[in-house]
């Protein structure tokens, strides 16, 4: 965990330079509104087709992999992976198809010219879906072989090639720039996970393999494990486009808070949730229970102890933060209160949202993906009616706070299923 955490620190500390330098460029403009809504689509199919064949197939992969060996397990792999990439080519066709029709409605609050802006900026960005999706494919294979390191920092080799972009072609091309660094990152994350991947033995091509039972079992979980990313994936896509319809620049403002407290938050939850996955998919596989147990309470005091002081701080010094990391160029002082306000609010959710990292990766070692599906469909319900209600008071800063009031509420559910099902299981290994 610990090397991972250094590795995603890196990672991170280039996604939060390459904001530095978005923000020094646009400020909170509504050209960076203009590329968050192109971009919006892209991410979210990622999101919902790519990262659910992790969290679906990694304990069968394991489990193949132990039993029955690395060609089964390979085997396995090369048929997902073609399942993966066929989902990945529809889907990029079919969003570039619609959006003219679905962009109007995401970016409901823009005029015409930033509407244009923003289909031409997703026709730069719409490759990014294929490539990436690939790509997160070949990291669940690296980490299931406990290969973290290079996995972890690998992310930064986007947003360096959209600073390089930016510094270098911002001025002609303006936003376009950004667009063009993230794309060919994509494509260099891609490459550089392939020659990893193929020193480790995975193999780079789909292939076709059958449909074997244990492809049945990964097949069995994807249908759970992709509604719940899909009605999670929702909720950002509903705070992105619920504050499109606010005042220009609020779109802008909840990115650049997000993007703070998404260093903040990453650090600690995906370096758990990469680096736990693959543990308790282990010991559930030799009826471990106490292993579990012992596992995910020490996590689980860990992530408390150093959480919930860090939350505090965020939240009494969002403003202060904000004005050395941002306000410089086209970034004001004025952006600066906005963004810190967001910032404080979405400080709150860091104890609740990590605590959900680690429930999540539990619940899907023990194949009960149902729950979380159930989960997120309450969670996105709520997340729309609270977006409501704090906007109409706080504008803005109200989609942060009920993000941070859907996770408490979601964290209060994955904890009561999750002690249920764990009580059960074990009753039924003893039997």
């Amino acid at each position: 965990m610990l090397v991972v955490v250094v590795m995603f620190v890196a990672a991170k500390l280039a996604v939060a330079a390459k904001e530095l330098v978005v923000a020094g460029y646009f400020g909170t403009g509504e050209v960076v509104d203009a590329f968050l809504i192109a971009f919006l689509l892209p991410l979210f199919f990622i999101n919902v087709l790519a990262d659910s064949f992790s969290a679906a197939m990694m304990p069968t992969y394991i489990h193949t992999r132990d039993s029955a060996g690395l060609l089964a397990a390979n085997q396995l792999f090369s048929s997902i992976l073609m399942i993966g990439a066929l989902f990945l080519v529809i889907a990029t066709i079919g969003i570039g198809l619609l959006a003219p029709v679905l962009l109007p409605l995401l970016g409901s609050g823009f005029d015409k010219a930033n509407l244009a802006l923003s289909l031409s900026l997703f026709y730069w960005l719409l490759p990014v879906l294929l490539l990436t999706g690939i790509a997160r494919l070949y990291s669940m294979a690296m980490n299931a072989s406990e290969r973290f390191a290079a996995v972890a920092l690998l992310p930064a080799v986007t947003p360096v090639c959209a600073v390089i972009f930016l510094v270098s072609m911002a001025d002609k091309w303006g936003i376009h720039a950004l667009a063009a660094g993230t794309l060919l990152g994509s494509l260099a994350e891609l490459a550089i996970l392939a020659m990893l991947a193929k020193k480790r033995d995975i193999p780079l091509l789909p292939r076709w393999y059958g449909m074997s039972e244990e492809l049945g079992a990964v097949v069995g979980q994807y249908g759970p494990v992709v509604a719940s990313a899909l009605l999670m994936s929702g909720t950002v896509l509903v705070d992105q486009t619920m504050a499109a319809m606010l005042a220009p620049g609020s779109l802008a403002a909840l990115n650049y808070a997000n993007k703070v407290i998404a260093v903040i938050m990453g650090v600690g939850a995906m370096a758990i949730g990469t680096v736990i996955l693959p543990y308790f998919s282990r010991m559930i596989s030799v009826n471990d229970w106490d292993g579990v147990k012992n596992t995910f309470n020490t996590y689980a005091r860990l992530i408390l102890i150093v959480s919930i002081p860090l939350s505090a701080v965020l939240f009494l010094l969002a403003e202060p933060i904000v004005k050395i990391l941002f306000e410089r160029g086209e970034f004001s002082v004025e952006d600066t209160q906005l963004v810190g306000q967001v910032l404080s609010f979405y400080a709150l959710q860091i104890p609740f949202y990590v605590l959900g990292i680690l429930s999540v990766r539990l619940i899907s070692s023990i194949k009960e993906n149902q729950i979380l599906m159930w989960g997120t469909a309450i969670s996105l319900v709520l997340n729309i009616c609270l977006n409501y209600i704090f906007m109409s008071w706080i504008g803005v800063a109200g989609i942060a706070l009920s993000t941070a009031c859907v996770y408490a509420v979601s964290l209060l559910y994955l904890s009561l299923m999750l002690s249920k099902k764990m009580q059960l299981l074990k009753q039924y290994d003893s039997n």
